[in-house]
């Protein structure tokens, strides 16, 4: 199974096992080599209507609270499946309004060798404090870099699934 079909064989058990209340919409379901993060849009609770700037941003942090310990148990439960059936840790968030929270997410150790020019970077952002760690200095580069190349890494990644599929078109070995 290419890494195509396998992102969507998740996504669609997930949009099958999730009780139908939890979100307004189809959750987010990004399927990576480790993780497989589920993010769902939670409705603006109706006490939030009626508010307006930190009032409303406090009621909306709380109703993302109250799901949160109210789905515990169920989330727990689906995400015990899924690794079972997947092989992939899961991780839960939502959104509401503005605010993204993510309940649990995976930290991977990722190895890598750096000259001293790169270190360099991630020794300055860590002496300004920008990072605590040439670790943390390293994915807020990562986040930086993403954010930036939004549109190009997803040009990259539509051209990587035509590449899955021509290899799984071709000759099986």
């Amino acid at each position: 199974m290419n890494t195509n079909e396998a992102a969507e064989t998740v996504r669609g058990w997930f949009s099958g096992r999730l009780p139908e209340n939890w979100f307004e919409a189809v959750p987010e379901i990004v399927l990576d080599r480790e993780e497989v993060s589920v993010v769902g849009r939670l409705p603006v609770p109706a006490a939030a209507a009626k508010l307006a700037g930190t009032e409303r941003a406090a009621a909306v942090a709380g109703h993302i609270q109250r799901f949160r310990e109210d789905t515990r148990d169920q989330r727990i439960a689906i995400a015990r499946e899924a690794e079972h059936r997947f092989g992939h840790k899961v991780s839960w968030g939502v959104e509401c309004e503005e605010q993204r929270e993510m309940f649990t997410t995976l930290s991977v150790p990722v190895m890598t060798r750096l000259r001293q020019p790169e270190r360099r970077v991630l020794d300055t952002l860590v002496d300004a404090g920008v990072a605590r760690s040439r670790s943390d200095a390293l994915a807020w580069c990562v986040r930086l870099v993403g954010k930036n190349t939004d549109e190009w890494l997803g040009e990259l990644r539509t051209a990587l699934e035509y590449v899955e599929r021509a290899r799984a078109a071709g000759p099986q070995a």
